[in-house]
């Protein structure tokens, strides 16, 4: 049977790139910003090379596209990548929000095999959904520095969804600084039908949480950790994985311990791009199995 014919999605006067111009961006990302992305003891990195748009704009596909958004809450310009099911109409699509890491951006997940995990969730009977990331940055909190990813998530994000016809958000996902954003998010957002972190960048102390540099002091990080606040979250939608040689591996298994969620997973891996991909077939089914 031939594929549905793909139309070209109406956006505004954003910037935009092509789903070749991106990809080619996202592959030169390469996994270095994604291995050090809340890296133990590293300095956090500048951030990956921003994706620079083809020489001959091409219409952007339905099912997957990045744009340039000017966020008011962060002050500053951020991209918004959203990646759907391939062949599968994403109007009215319920909507995952992935959160990255340290040292990433939103356009980490063109590299992470998410839309072919999207297209193999489909295949199984699945209803559609789309992922759809931005780019965050201070665990995704609001640390006084006229900064707020959280405020951009509630109060934006939504906006920007219905624009391009897509439900609000009813699922986050986050892989490590974007664990701790998600669960964060999920404090606040009791509605959420999935919540699933990956290496879950948490900490078990102040001075842990303190060698990072990004919290003002230690009440400002209490008012924050996950795992300060578990009474907060809800087990029944949440899905914490972790690989057993990850640095966050004792704050995901004390996570674990303290809300027994509905799906926990220590299995072998590292805090890196080869484990978040092995996994996300297994993420993205727990999301869908949820969203719907």
């Amino acid at each position: 049977m031939s594929s549905p014919t793909r139309r070209p999605v109406a956006e505004g006067p954003d910037h935009a790139v092509s789903r070749r111009g991106l990809l080619l961006g996202a592959a030169a990302l390469g996994g270095s910003a994604l291995i050090s992305a809340c890296g133990a003891e590293k300095p956090p990195l500048v951030g990956p090379p921003p994706v620079a748009p083809p020489t001959t704009p091409t219409p952007l596909t339905e099912a997957v596209t990045v744009q340039k958004m000017r966020s008011a809450a962060r002050n500053r310009d951020v991209n918004l990548v959203i990646i759907a099911p391939d062949g599968v109409s994403r109007v009215g699509m319920p909507v995952c929000v992935a959160l990255h890491g340290r040292g990433a951006d939103a356009r980490t997940f063109l590299n992470l095999g998410v839309q072919d995990a999207l297209n193999r969730a489909v295949a199984s009977g699945l209803p559609g959904f789309a992922v759809a990331a931005v780019d965050g940055d201070n665990y995704w909190v609001d640390v006084g520095k006229d900064d707020d990813p959280q405020r951009m998530l509630s109060d934006e994000l939504p906006g920007w969804l219905a624009q391009r016809q897509l439900r609000p958000p009813s699922a986050m996902f986050g892989i490590s600084m974007g664990g701790f954003g998600a669960l964060r998010y999920a404090r606040d957002h009791k509605n959420l039908k999935a919540v699933a972190v990956a290496s879950a960048a948490l900490f078990v102390s102040w001075p842990d949480a303190k060698s990072r540099k990004v919290f003002e002091d230690r009440a400002q990080w209490e008012s924050h950790e996950p795992l300060l606040h578990t009474g907060d979250l809800s087990a029944e939608v949440t899905g914490v994985w972790c690989g057993n040689s990850d640095p966050f591996a004792r704050a995901d298994r004390k996570l674990i311990k303290a809300l027994d969620p509905a799906v926990a997973k220590m299995t072998p891996g590292a805090h890196n791009d080869d484990y978040w991909r092995e996994i996300m077939p297994d993420v993205l089914k727990f999301v869908g199995d949820r969203i719907a």
